[in-house]
């Protein structure tokens, strides 16, 4: 763990009970770090995981870090209150959503596995940035390995099953937690693909996404 300390937080007003990935959508890792210690950039994180598995810390986890923005996720909308939050340093959407390499993966789960044993979060409160603020963020996208995390008890991962007839998909959506207001069906559903459908995030409600979407809303406890 590397210390590189950022001006960029706050007391927090809220228990921490999510953790939130995103990625950092920059040139590189440094470039990132920079930006997230800037005071005048007014953002930060708590972790940033560098390509090599290296990890630095910027925010204390007892501080509010300001990484998550215009969010919302089962009923709570300052995230940033209540969550940790991890930038993993990838080149985005912008420059070509590159893979996540083996050792920045293998760096991720313990990094993971400690914050969530730390604070107890819930397996269905581990989210990506596209997650809790779908009409504005695609990260950590497509390409980030989802299925494996929940095989290390990092998030769920549903089985589809057929749901019945009368099932709403947005329904199960809401359930799950995402915000219904905070972007169009199509983002949302996007939004929702880019996770758990990454082969084909087409925005489409296809009768593999409903199959997915109730059997993890099934997964769920109401709120």
């Amino acid at each position: 763990m590397i210390d590189a300390p950022s001006p960029n937080h706050n007391e927090r007003d809220l228990p921490v009970t999510m953790l939130v990935l995103h990625y950092t959508g920059m040139k590189s890792g440094a470039a990132a770090i920079e930006r997230l210690r800037d005071p005048a950039a007014k953002v930060s994180a708590h972790y940033v995981l560098e390509e090599d598995g290296r990890i630095f810390q910027l925010v204390d986890e007892n501080q509010r870090a300001w990484h998550a923005g215009v969010s919302f996720w089962r009923s709570i909308t300052d995230i940033n209150s209540a969550s940790i939050g991890i930038e993993i340093v990838n080149g985005g959407h912008d420059f070509g959503l590159p893979a996540f390499p083996e050792v920045l993966m293998q760096a991720l789960v313990p990094l993971c596995q400690g914050i969530i044993a730390r604070h107890n979060i819930a397996a269905h409160n581990i989210v990506g940035h596209s997650d809790i603020a779908p009409g504005r963020k695609q990260d950590p996208g497509e390409r980030f390995a989802w299925d494996r995390l929940a095989r290390e008890g990092i998030g769920l991962w549903p089985t589809p099953t057929e749901p019945p007839p009368e099932t709403n998909l947005f329904d199960d959506l809401a359930h799950i937690g995402y915000g219904l207001d905070l972007a169009s069906e199509t983002e949302i559903i996007t939004a929702f693909q880019r996770r758990y459908c990454p082969q084909n995030p087409s925005g489409k409600a296809d009768a593999q996404t409903r199959a997915l979407a109730h059997a993890l809303a099934q997964m769920i406890p109401s709120p």
